[in-house]
């Protein structure tokens, strides 16, 4: 069982609060990401389930038992860090090994969980490499290795790819998906990067300044984000944001708009945002156009076919899907 529940759990530094009281449930067998801006506390809070941090009050419950004074050892969780903390001088087999050796376990046990770790990893042909003859991705592996042996409650990754290039970052994001699908695993998973969470979460917490913004499924925030600053943060590129005449004619203080919910075309259209274009980005499939000019929202960002014929300085006619537009009140909070 890997079921995690945060009581009303809150972190201060002196005077400085960090977390100001967090409530969340994460289910057995949940793959969950925390993500948000740097600093608003996600890592944190993912130290604090881990029992690396102190949490200042509440509650933290593993599979109905309170470890909020109990340490990481005893917590039956396995944490995965930015680096890949690798002993150099030893093969991957003994640094899978390492912290079953540290739990005296029976060597043919230990043997029988070393296979099964490299061969969900694909690592069979490494065991008896060292860390330096191999790529950041296969170290990150080795890294998630070590922990899947310990056979925990929930795995823990607190930015597990960062130090990863574009390629192997999205490599590793589908070998991570799979093995959860694997193991059945509850996984806990931190990062800034609001692509990754879209694509790898059961569930995503979206956190500010320490506090829980929003919860729900990726397609949850995509569609319905309860708050300006969810709808700005999840999505690539960004929403698109009205203030004035164009918020007020839909009884709002602010609307958005995706940029892939908003039409264009170079002739003109009757009610439609006139613009020019800027630059261009050019990506194969599609072309996000950065255009200059609408009253409210300058510059707004459209996202076209890739092909589409448009070039710089043009002038450009767009119009957004009324039904998907989002409305919110002047505090930030969703409307309809």
């Amino acid at each position: 069982m890997g079921q995690i529940t945060l009581k009303n759990v809150s972190k201060s530094f002196g005077d400085t609060v960090v977390i100001p009281g967090a409530d969340l449930e994460i289910k057995d067998g949940e793959f969950i990401v925390f993500v948000g801006p740097s600093g608003c506390g996600k890592s944190t809070l993912l130290r604090m389930i881990a029992g690396l941090e102190d949490t200042t009050s509440g509650e933290i419950v593993i599979d109905d038992k309170d470890v909020s004074d109990i340490g990481p050892a005893e917590r039956g969780l396995a944490m995965v860090f930015q680096s890949y903390a690798l002993y150099p001088h030893m093969t991957v087999r003994k640094n899978i090994a390492f912290p079953m050796r540290m739990a005296k376990l029976d060597e043919q046990e230990q043997e029988k969980r070393i296979q099964s770790a490299a061969t969900a990893l694909n690592l069979t042909d490494y065991l008896d490499r060292k860390p330096g003859q191999l790529s950041g991705g296969q170290r990150q592996r080795v890294a998630i290795g070590r922990a899947i042996v310990r056979e925990p409650k929930a795995f823990l990754f607190d930015e597990p790819l960062s130090n990863l290039d574009a390629a192997l970052r999205v490599g590793m994001r589908m070998e991570i998906g799979e093995l959860h699908k694997k193991l059945k695993t509850t996984m806990v998973y931190v990062t800034h990067d609001q692509v990754e969470a879209m694509t790898m979460a059961d569930k995503i917490v979206v956190l500010q300044a320490g506090i829980i913004e929003q919860v729900g499924s990726p397609l949850d925030l995509y569609h319905t984000p309860c708050n300006k600053f969810v709808a700005g943060f999840i999505g690539s590129p960004k929403m698109n944001f009205f203030e004035g005449a164009d918020a007020a004619k839909y009884n709002a203080h602010t609307i958005g708009i995706r940029p892939e919910h908003i039409a264009v075309t170079t002739k003109a259209k009757k009610d439609a945002w006139q613009g020019t274009v800027g630059v261009a980005e050019r990506l194969g499939s599609d072309t996000f156009l950065h255009i200059h000019g609408i009253p409210g929202c300058d510059p707004m960002t459209v996202r076209a076919d890739g092909d589409v014929a448009v070039n710089h300085g043009d002038t450009v006619y767009l119009t957004p899907d009324v039904k998907l537009i989002h409305k919110f009140d002047e505090k930030g909070v969703r409307i309809s």
